[in-house]
């Protein structure tokens, strides 16, 4: 049998899936579960797309100061709100790193 015609395994638990979620919910709620799914997709993506404008504002250098690599990796922390006081330069940047992985 060609392969395109046959249903595999994802194929069939992504069908059981479906039918599921007919049977507890019916098929009236489907469509707001699937608008809910779509905002809280949308509104996860603006706030990536904030994080990331955030983070570029910080690592950017300003037309009026030039900066150091120790002035952008204050920036970035402070703009996650990252404290650094008592920490060394690495450790600030393991932390921004953490942080940023968390919010992904």
């Amino acid at each position: 049998m060609d392969r395109a015609m046959a249903i595999q395994g994802i194929e069939w638990i992504i069908v059981a899936v479906v039918i599921l979620i007919l049977f507890l919910w019916g098929p009236d709620k489907l469509p707001k579960i699937a608008r809910s799914i779509g905002q809280a997709k949308k509104e996860f993506e603006k706030a990536q797309r904030g994080l990331e404008e955030d983070l570029t504002k910080a690592v950017s250098p300003t037309p009026s100061a030039p900066t150091t690599t120790d002035d952008k990796l204050l920036e970035v922390a402070k703009a996650l709100n990252i404290p650094t006081e008592g920490k060394t330069r690495d450790e600030i940047a393991r932390a921004i790193v953490e942080k940023s992985q968390k919010q992904t």
